[in-house]
């Protein structure tokens, strides 16, 4: 059984015993004790954990996470404090420091974003070691897919920031004029170049929730 300590409970009690999520639990099961996945399981849901559904101000969102030890914990593009920096997480800093002049930080941690608000989602929540991509097709699309549509329906606005053509995709379940959705190239190496670096969506999303009467995000803020 699923606990988030949070409205997300109630939100998604019914996704959880539907039968598309019930065999998704079987395969995880079965993935967990064959291979090594990431995240550790208690951590799979740690998006929603720290960031309840009525404080969504921004979604992130990432593919599927870090697939290489003590990377991945549960929140998209990030990693816990002492972990080297990954490329992708090392070219967010570099845009945001090029956007907002916030230096670059060593801690690769975004929990104090997630705390504020930044839903930190990726499209697929668990992973095999070294093979991105692997657990792409055993039924977390159609959970995520359910995720984002709730939150299209929420009455307060929200910034959605979708980078690189995977996360593009579910641009067509955001269909509330009252959001915000902004688009890019991925942050990673091979393909920052070609649109996310000088995209500037970290002043664009503080002025957009401004321009709505919510508070900007602190994206100085990289400590637990």
């Amino acid at each position: 059984m699923v606990t988030l300590g949070n409205d997300w409970d109630e939100i998604l009690a019914s996704e959880f015993q539907k039968e598309y999520y019930q065999r998704l639990r079987r395969i995880l099961a079965s993935e967990y004790q064959k291979y090594r996945i990431f995240p550790d399981m208690y951590d799979i849901f740690n998006a929603f954990r720290y960031t309840p559904y009525h404080k969504v101000k921004v979604v992130i969102l990432g593919q599927d996470p870090y697939h290489e030890i003590n990377q991945a914990h549960g929140l998209s593009f990030s990693v816990p404090d002492g972990t080297p920096l990954p490329p992708s997480l090392q070219n967010i800093f570099k845009e945001l420091e090029s956007d907002l002049g916030i230096p670059r930080s060593a801690n690769g941690d975004l929990s104090s974003w997630a705390r504020q608000g930044v839903l930190l989602l990726n499209a697929t929540l668990t992973v095999r070691e070294g093979l991105a991509n692997s657990h792409q097709s055993i039924g977390w699309g159609q959970f995520t897919d359910r995720v984002i549509s709730l939150l299209n329906d929420s009455p307060s606005p929200i910034a959605f920031l979708l980078w690189g053509n995977f996360a593009k995709q579910k641009a067509s379940v955001i269909t509330n004029p009252r959001h915000l959705i902004l688009t890019s190239a991925h942050p990673s190496p091979l393909s920052a170049s070609r649109g996310f670096f000088g995209s500037r969506p970290f002043s664009r999303i503080n002025a957009f929730l401004e321009q709505n009467g919510l508070s900007p995000i602190d994206w100085a803020r990289t400590t637990v």
